[in-house]
């Protein structure tokens, strides 16, 4: 039936076969069963793609503005390596915030700026820490690490890991699902790739699927008017036949992932169509989420499609909002990109907690890195920004297992290195498998004879951080 072979040709085919099959074990039929009860069932993950700017938002630093124009002293950077996009500049000058108000919110005191008045109203629900380390200093590889515990690319993303270890609670959407934002910062910024929702080494069915702002949400989502939902269904049996024959003679695993792709892409063609359809919420649920949220692809609405998601069992959604990498005109794109997601991030805290869903729904808020306390510019003009800072940054995260009102960590007097509680992203991302049930060095994924894991060789449990 496969034509006459050589004992070399046999061998090589046979070895690769056996390694299929071994990969395609390792897949699925033994995904790993949680290491102790978790405190969440899904995740919210909010990235804020490019590096909020801490000292302007939640690390209030009010010995700045006795620092403001002063060159940053040698004994505070310490040698650390900058950015060649000041390295040049023959003057590390410290900028303090400019026509900011810090105040202290809710029975935990939280320093918030008044660039995050809604969010500063849920101060009670968030644990924030304001020590965040990271080892990249430029977006590439520090976004890949966040997202995938390695500076280089190829490794499965946190939402790949999840779909991996809990699986689907739905049958008609993906188990992670993906939305991209408009912003209101400048239009060109950093581009967010596949790769870093991708699945890396796992099972192809893990990966995240992107839903998109304009047009069909997902490509393809209508059948040509000559095919009928009938005739669909009789395509995707006929083509489950042809791959099933074809996973029993090579073992491949993505044969099998294709299939489930198919068959959960025919079943998104009923469900998304529903599911994207805000109209169908309250006014007051709308009013809520604020003015931009009927406008597809604001983060307004992308945070409503996910708590609309959410509660239809997709376990992990990811949005990005793109926009905070300010080195230029901070004073003018900083509140804009605040006013873009304050009030829908607020709202989903609230709407979250109002339908029950928030106790077993753990909510991420963080980017790559942070922003230098010195400026990239001239600091006497309004036209100056800051440059990447990896050295500390802030994260806030509630729901599902978090210590409410939690204040983690301190950087020193001007915000450049961090004096007390570090939390490195393996940290992060430890914690965050923590409150899902899962000890990070235990959840593994054999791949070319090695263990890999998402936190790689690193990563501790932030202990505070838990109710």
């Amino acid at each position: 039936m496969y034509g006459p072979y050589d004992r070399r040709t046999f061998l090589a085919r046979a070895a690769a076969t056996a390694g299929a099959c071994a990969l395609w074990r390792r897949g699925d039929d033994d995904a790993p069963r949680p290491h102790f009860t978790p405190r969440c069932r899904r995740v919210l993950y909010l990235h804020m793609s490019g590096g909020p700017s801490q000292h302007d938002l939640f690390d209030h630093k009010p010995a700045l503005q006795k620092w403001h124009g002063a060159d940053l002293p040698d004994s505070v950077r310490q040698g650390q390596r900058i950015t060649t996009m000041t390295s040049g500049q023959s003057r590390l000058r410290i900028a303090a915030p400019k026509r900011r108000t810090f105040s202290r919110h809710g029975e935990c005191g939280a320093w918030i700026s008044d660039l995050l008045p809604h969010t500063a109203r849920c101060a009670d629900e968030l644990a924030i820490v304001r020590s965040m380390q990271t080892d990249a200093i430029n977006h590439e590889p520090a976004i890949n690490l966040l997202q995938t515990g390695s500076q280089q690319p190829g490794r499965p993303s946190f939402g790949a890991w999840l779909s991996w270890a809990i699986g689907a609670d739905s049958r008609e959407l993906p188990a992670f699902v993906v939305l991209h934002s408009k912003w209101s910062g400048p239009k060109v910024d950093q581009p967010l790739y596949h790769r870093l929702w991708g699945a890396g080494f796992l099972p192809a069915q893990h990966q995240g699927v992107l839903l998109r702002s304009e047009g069909d949400p997902v490509l393809f989502l209508q059948d040509p008017p000559e095919v009928s939902r009938t005739q669909r269904a009789q395509q995707i049996a006929a083509m489950k036949h042809l791959h099933d024959a074809a996973q029993r003679r090579f073992g491949d695993p993505d044969i099998a992932a294709r299939q489930a792709q198919a068959e959960l892409a025919f079943r998104m063609q009923a469900a998304v169509p529903e599911l994207v359809d805000v109209g169908a919420e309250s006014p007051a649920t709308l009013a809520l989420y604020g003015p931009d949220v009927a406008q597809r692809g604001t983060f307004a609405n992308n945070a409503l499609l996910a708590r609309r998601m959410l509660e239809r069992g997709v376990r992990c959604v990811q949005i990005y909002h793109r926009g905070w990498d300010q080195h230029k005109e901070l004073e003018k794109d900083l509140p804009a990109q605040c006013r873009d997601v304050d009030q829908p991030c607020a709202a989903l805290l609230t709407d979250l907690r109002a339908r029950g869903l928030l106790d077993d729904t753990l909510v991420v808020w963080t980017s790559e890195f942070g922003r230098t306390v010195y400026a990239q510019g001239d600091v006497d003009g309004d036209g100056y920004g800051r440059d990447h800072h990896p050295r500390c940054f802030a994260t806030w995260i509630a729901g599902g297992g978090v210590a409410r009102g939690a204040q983690i960590g301190e950087t020193d007097e001007l915000g450049y290195n961090v004096a007390r509680e570090p939390v490195h992203v393996h940290d992060l991302n430890a914690t965050l498998l923590h409150l899902l049930g899962f000890d990070h060095e235990r959840l593994t994924f054999r791949f070319q004879g090695r263990d890999f894991r998402l936190t790689d060789v690193h990563g501790k449990v932030v202990r505070r951080l838990l109710a």
